[in-house]
């Protein structure tokens, strides 16, 4: 089944669901004005756990313009500002940033990956809300790209909410190893399978499954979209500074 017939079936699944409107919505970042409210966020997020590392994010990554990634924001219907935002990078043009400090084992070899990294959210009741609508929106973006595994790395104790989750250890043992792109602190490295992940969901009885797999959420709308008076977000080419990265739950 290719990606477009993928698309079709979820939008007929997702119309044959019920609906659940949020009080804010997520979309994808496409504007540098979206790309800046995004970068506040995740600064504001990472200053609060790991202030030291903070002050290399208060300005967009060149990760953030990278062709192959995409950076999801997250908006209060009230006033328009930013509580929450993720970015996805996929491996279809290059290798993820874990593989700058990891090989990864044979069956994730030859896959369709996507890290999931930068999730940070407001503080409060809404920041967790904001938090599961993220994720349901990254795994969304997953299926909807034909992606075989989602992976994300977590410091303890962030690395529980992906047990949580059912990720699954890519190295043994649980081994905590120190990331280049976090600043050398020890990660555990995980990853879920896109295909049987409502299986496995319903295996457990997993408390999201309803949230994640049998509700419709109009406000979660990642799909490409730039209005015509917009300034677009300028391409890879455009010369960045090439800051530090970070990566926790936040997500790491």
């Amino acid at each position: 089944m290719d990606m477009c017939q993928s698309a079709i079936l979820l939008s007929a699944a997702k119309q044959a669901m019920p609906t659940e409107r949020l009080p804010f919505t997520i979309r994808r970042v496409e504007t540098e004005d979206s790309l800046r409210k995004a970068v506040g966020i995740r600064h504001a997020a990472y200053a609060r756990h790991v202030p030291e590392f903070a002050r290399s994010l208060e300005a967009p990554e060149a990760c953030d313009y990278a062709d192959d990634t995409v950076v999801l924001i997250a908006e209060s219907k009230l006033d328009g500002s930013a509580i929450g935002t993720a970015r996805i990078q996929t491996n279809l043009h290059g290798q993820l940033h874990i593989e700058e400090s990891v090989e990864l084992p044979e069956w994730l070899q030859g896959r369709r990956l996507a890290e999931v990294t930068r999730l940070g959210v407001s503080e409060g009741r809404i920041g967790h809300v904001v938090k599961i609508a993220l994720i349901k929106a990254c795994f969304e973006y997953c299926e909807q790209n034909g992606i075989d595994y989602a992976v994300v790395t977590g410091r303890r104790p962030i690395d529980r909410h992906y047990e949580q989750l059912l990720f699954s250890d890519v190295l043994e043992n649980k081994e905590m190893v120190p990331l280049r792109h976090v600043g050398g602190i020890p990660h555990r490295v995980m990853a879920f399978e896109i295909a049987t992940g409502e299986q496995r969901w319903a295996a457990a009885r997993h408390p999201l499954l309803g949230y994640f797999r049998h509700t419709h959420h109009p406000d979660i709308d990642i799909a490409p979209r730039v209005p015509a008076t917009a300034k677009v977000r300028p391409g890879l080419r455009q010369a960045l500074p090439t800051a530090g990265r970070l990566s926790q739950f936040a997500m790491a």
